[in-house]
């Protein structure tokens, strides 16, 4: 109930918002006999300019969740002008990585090959995630496509242009990772999910855990980040988020970082989802910075 008043609160900060048009549940690709499904939401427009495009990504710790959960989200930036895809992808434990990343860039790929009848731009898309979706959004940012078998997708980069991360884990090296943890029960509980996630052990596998995380693949070449985390977050811990700046700010790439005191892996009251909020309006003034999305007539 509180989400959604500050929502729609920041809606009504806009002079006018986009009508828009939601198609659900097409499929982007198949794999092992299962669809792939996202939704589309395609703001009005004049039938002639090319839009930026938005991917939005789900959180659930790799394991749950699907794209209705970000769909709040994606509403929000159609309102705004931008054709947004909310997208569903493979989960642990019967899918690992990179299982996920597979389908993340597949959806990316595929916004590119109908950008001509979508009318996306295809060099001004973006990407956003919470939780396991900022970790997914984020590898997007700083990855190429890991997978390029698919025939009908050859030629079309899975990589974007603009990354809001919103807590998502960066450095999933799971001894760096745990020493991070506070408590026992919390650093047991965050092994099983990682451990879940990955689907080998960090001793005997350790360069798929490092591939597996967006710190170890930032260049100069990469998107601008907008990063949000809380300081008190005890899931991913706030340390994730500043390692991932530093070394964005060290490749001299744009990074914008708001830290949200007192909130933790996600906001837990009025006054968190207040700050939230206002930090997302920052995220969505820096996307129309980067991805100006058409004017309102």
């Amino acid at each position: 109930m509180v989400l959604s008043f500050l929502i729609n609160a920041v809606y009504a900060t806009q002079k006018e918002d986009f009508p828009f048009e939601v198609r659900a549940d097409l499929p982007y690709g198949q794999i092992e006999g299962k669809s792939l499904l996202l939704d589309l939401y395609l703001p009005e427009d004049d039938g002639q300019s090319r839009r930026p495009a938005v991917v939005a990504i789900h959180g659930g710790g790799w394991q749950g969740g699907d794209k209705d959960g970000i769909g709040w989200m994606a509403e929000m930036l159609a309102r705004r002008g931008y054709v947004v895809v909310a997208v569903d992808y493979r989960l642990a434990p019967q899918w690992t990585y990179p299982a996920q990343l597979d389908d993340i860039q597949r959806a990316v790929r595929w916004l590119r090959q109908h950008a001509q009848e979508l009318r996306v731009d295809p060099q001004r898309i973006g990407a956003i995630g919470d939780s396991a979706g900022g970790h997914l959004a984020a590898l997007l940012g700083v990855r190429e496509t890991r997978d390029d078998s698919d025939p009908n997708l050859k030629g079309f980069s899975s990589k974007v242009q603009y990354v809001v991360d919103i807590y998502g884990p960066a450095d999933l090296a799971l001894p760096r990772y745990l020493k991070q943890i506070k408590t026992p029960d919390e650093r047991e509980f965050l092994r099983n999910v990682l451990m879940t996630f990955i689907g080998k052990p960090y001793d005997e596998s350790p360069d798929i855990w490092h591939e597996a995380s967006p710190l170890f693949h930032v260049s100069p070449d990469d998107a601008p980040f907008f990063i949000i985390h809380g300081s008190d977050d005890m899931i991913v811990p706030l340390e994730q988020s500043i390692s991932l700046a530093e070394a964005l700010k060290k490749a001299k790439v744009e990074v914008e970082f708001v830290i949200i005191e007192g909130m933790g892996h996600g906001p837990q009251d009025e006054e968190k989802h207040k700050r939230f909020m206002q930090a997302l309006e920052k995220a969505m003034e820096f996307f129309a910075k980067h991805l100006p999305p058409p004017a309102r007539t």
